[in-house]
């Protein structure tokens, strides 16, 4: 169907097609859901008509081939015009097979793994009927408080932008239309959602046009750029409106400024919550302000099709503005060649084929690997096969692996850490030691008992999938007290002990990583976790993650960062004992861990890094080079990260941006030149005026393996 073709559907569209098109409902609603009769109390409650459902126009949460084939065939037996549904879902790190969660898979720098596992997800989806994603998220974040940070690569605007573009590509391929493996992505949450007020979701956030633009802003874009079909709203306000609402950010900005022409979707119920939030009397204002706002799909509130309608009649909202909204709609349901063939992807035979498949579980097992961050090594890791192991934690047997947002994930089929052990080492014993939030003395017994024998004790701990995610917010982010009493009381055995951790934040890792010889962080490592984190143990993997959020000293220094500001009055030496200075009188200013950390089985070094020259110019770039070195005694992967400072601006600039990264693999004792190009642009930002250019000046490079540990460079831009 071609654009003079939709336009013709349009205008054969009843008001109430119209705006029943801009309704989303969950599966249970439609004829044909294996849940259809659950859905009468809602239904009445929501103001929910027979006819809204059968002219609806997309759906929320419905996936397996024959659901879908199901439900499409018994909506287009009803719906006048033949237009078909749009299903969509959360595939997120995996439909089936399951990969780590976002924030891990950030952790492994690796773009081309992080491409391929998106369109792993988007294949397992669309076999199984999905037309969308609501992925790639693409929040930046700064407050591990928030359970929401899992969903996201990090703290840095850059690589964030770098994860965005990639999910982009992996979900969408280069043709939706003739590619029926792949589904449309949808970034999200638009805007600033990773930034709430005390780490608490749904929070407010509030800050300047110039730190919205400058940080939050570009991963957002940089997804756009790569041609993401759809944008979802955020929860939170942005200057003070809820972006359901807010027309400046979704009319000017997104479709005036980026000139975005895809659709928008609320999140789950946002409209409505215009009225809580405080900017809509009721619903009737709750939907002129998000139709004018540009909001095109109301997910799971009836605010529209309540409303629209007579609003239109008493000339509150022109017809052409719901016209816009369901042109794109239909446009999406083109690019996806749904007018061709209502059931696209949906496949039940090549279903049952592709899902899980031993190549799909194969690179999930090795994005886990390179997710993993090794976090401290007394000497004790890797792990040597003759050696006596007692597996003790409660995520030693555990399927609980998978992470928040795991949605059709399954906790059975994912390998535990005990399954990934067992093939690599002749003596395992395993105890539980404690629950994940409460520990009895007779847990400690058995897992005393069970570690006497053991040459080495390695530790299951974590977080249990519902302490992060959506609504998964901790104001203490230490591990639960039981655990901390089991690492505690297994200490005073004298024998060496690695922790391994399964969680979806960074944590204050007090308590552990002072008590222990080893700490792997592990994230939620997904469906081939164990195997993946038993491969690092043993160093049939050497670890290379390094880590894209800074792990706290302490939560009292969140939001803690690599690339904030200077004050007037720096403390530039943490070992200064000054009064007077921008600082804690009880904690250091600095992470515990900084962002870019991750150790690895073996050393590098740089050396020889030299700048082509001192200055440039907006028409003549510079270059850095150098040689990394593996000085080590096994292969292992290293991450050079270059950060720049601009040494006076305009406006204050960060003590350091990451401006580029590579990431090289080395045999022992093996050597490899790198260049990194260093241009005018790279050296813009944002003015007082929002103007976003550079300013002739002093500048300084910095090359190393993580944020802190680095060697500094200095240059000159000149105008």
């Amino acid at each position: 169907m071609v654009e003079p073709q939709l336009t013709s559907l349009l205008e054969q569209m009843t008001l109430d097609e119209k705006i029943a098109q801009l309704l989303q409902l969950a599966g249970p609603f439609y004829k044909g859901s294996k849940d259809n009769g659950e859905i009468t109390g809602p239904m009445a409650e929501m103001g929910i008509t027979p006819a809204d459902i059968e002219n609806s126009g997309s759906v929320l949460g419905v996936s397996g081939a024959e659901d879908v084939i199901r439900i499409q065939e018994e909506y287009l037996k009803t719906n006048r015009l033949g237009i078909p549904l749009l299903f969509m879902a959360d595939v997120v790190h995996g439909y089936k097979t399951i990969f780590p969660v976002p924030l891990a898979i950030g952790c492994s720098w690796d773009l081309e793994l992080a491409e391929k596992s998106a369109e792993i997800a988007a294949k397992e989806a669309a076999v199984s009927g999905v037309h969308v994603t609501f992925a790639p998220m693409v929040d930046l974040v700064r407050d591990p408080r928030w359970g929401r940070v899992m969903e996201s690569t990090g703290e840095d605007p850059y690589l964030n932008s770098e994860f965005a573009r990639a999910f982009v590509r992996g979900f969408q391929g280069d043709n939706l239309e003739e590619d029926a493996s792949r589904v449309a992505a949808c970034v999200k949450h638009f805007a600033a959602y990773g930034a709430p007020e005390g780490g608490r979701d749904y929070n407010t956030v509030n800050m300047s046009e110039r730190q919205l633009r400058e940080s939050y802003l570009p991963a957002y874009k940089a997804a756009l750029d790569e041609g993401c079909e759809m944008v979802m709203t955020s929860f939170n306000t942005v200057d003070g409106i809820p972006p359901s609402g807010n027309k400046w950010l979704m009319r000017d900005l997104l479709r005036g400024e980026w000139n975005f022409d895809g659709v928008v979707i609320s999140d789950w119920g946002a409209v409505k919550e215009l009225i809580p939030h405080g900017v809509a009397e009721d619903e009737k204002e709750a939907a002129v302000k998000a139709i004018h706002a540009g909001v095109d799909i109301e997910m799971m509130t009836a605010c529209y099709v309540k409303n629209l309608k007579q609003l239109v009649e008493t000339n509150e909202v022109d017809e052409a503005v719901i016209d816009e909204a369901v042109l794109r709609i239909l446009q999406l349901k083109q690019k996806l060649g749904l007018f061709e063939n209502p059931y696209r992807g949906a496949d039940v035979n090549l279903e049952q084929e592709v899902i899980m498949s031993k190549e799909h579980r194969q690179i999930s097992r090795e994005l886990a690997t390179k997710s993993v961050v090794l976090l401290k090594n007394e000497n004790v890791l890797p792990l040597k096969r003759e050696q006596k192991i007692a597996l003790i934690g409660p995520f030693g047997e555990s399927g609980d692996i998978l992470g928040p947002w795991s949605w059709r994930g399954s906790k059975e089929e994912a390998i535990q850490l005990a399954e990934g052990l067992l093939p690599k080492t002749r003596a395992l014993t395993i105890a539980k030691g404690c629950d994940i939030e409460t520990v009895t003395e007779e847990q400690l017994e058995a897992a005393v008992k069970s570690a006497l024998d053991a040459d080495v004790i390695v530790l299951a701990l974590g977080e249990d999938s519902e302490m992060s995610g959506e609504a998964g917010c901790r104001a203490d982010i230490r591990l639960p007290e039981s655990q901390l009493v089991l690492v505690s009381r297994l200490k005073q055995l004298g024998k060496p002990m690695v922790a391994v951790l399964f969680n979806g934040r960074p944590l204050d890792l007090h308590g552990v990583i002072d008590q222990t010889d080893a700490v792997l962080e592990a994230w939620y490592p997904g469906t081939e976790g164990g195997a993946a984190v038993a491969d690092i143990l043993f160093g049939d993997a050497n670890p290379s993650g390094k880590l894209t959020m800074s792990f706290p000293y302490s939560v009292g220094q969140v939001p803690v960062y690599y690339n904030g500001y200077n004050t007037g009055r720096p403390k530039l030496n943490p070992d200064v004992k000054e009064r007077y200075l921008s600082q804690y009188l009880d904690i250091p200013n600095e992470p515990l861990l900084p962002f870019g950390f991750g150790l690895s089985y073996t050393t590098f070094t740089c050396t020889d890094f030299k700048l082509s020259s001192d200055t440039l110019t907006s028409d003549h770039s510079l270059t850095l080079t150098g040689v990394v070195t593996n000085t080590g005694e096994v292969a292992g992967e290293e991450v050079v990260q270059l950060y720049i400072r601009d040494l006076s601006g305009e406006v204050v600039r960060p003590v350091k941006e990451l401006k580029d990264y590579e990431k090289i693999t080395l045999q022992p004792g093996e050597s490899k030149e790198i260049t990194f190009t260093i241009r005018e642009e790279q050296l813009r930002y944002y003015h007082s005026d929002l103007q976003f250019t550079s300013d002739q000046g002093s500048f300084e490079a910095y090359i190393g393996p993580d944020s802190q540990n680095v060697t500094t460079f200095s240059f000159k831009l000149l105008k």
